[in-house]
Formats: C-alpha cells, sequence, structure tokens
C-alpha cells in the first residue's frame, strides 16, 4: 500500500487486519476516484464520509 497514512508504518499491518475482519462498519463511507490532473476537485469532494484516491495516469 502506498500513500498518506494519520497512523505509525508499523500500524498498517493492524489497520487491515481490522477492515477485513469486518468490524468496522464502513456502509457509510463513500468513495470516489480521480485523475491525477483533478486534485482540487479529490480535495473539495473529501469529507467526514467522503473519500477521494488519486489514480495516476494510464499509458
Amino acid at each position: 500500500m502506498r500513500g498518506q497514512w494519520r497512523a505509525s508504518r508499523t500500524a498498517n499491518a493492524g489497520i487491515v487486519r481490522l477492515l477485513t475482519s469486518g468490524a468496522p462498519d464502513l456502509a457509510p463511507e463513500r468513495g470516489r476516484s480521480f485523475p491525477r490532473d483533478a486534485v482540487d476537485d479529490a480535495v473539495t469532494h473529501a469529507g467526514p464520509f467522503d473519500r477521494a484516491a488519486l489514480t495516476p495516469r494510464t499509458g
């Protein structure tokens, strides 16, 4: 995994285990992908339950 995390690098494995266990209710979460050149739109979209991910260019 790559990206910015709010926890230490060693916490990643624990976070992944927690999420894959199904313990947290992720139903309210909404995600949307944005191309890299739409970073301003991604930042505007992001909120408490609205996640934004930048995707790399292809080709």
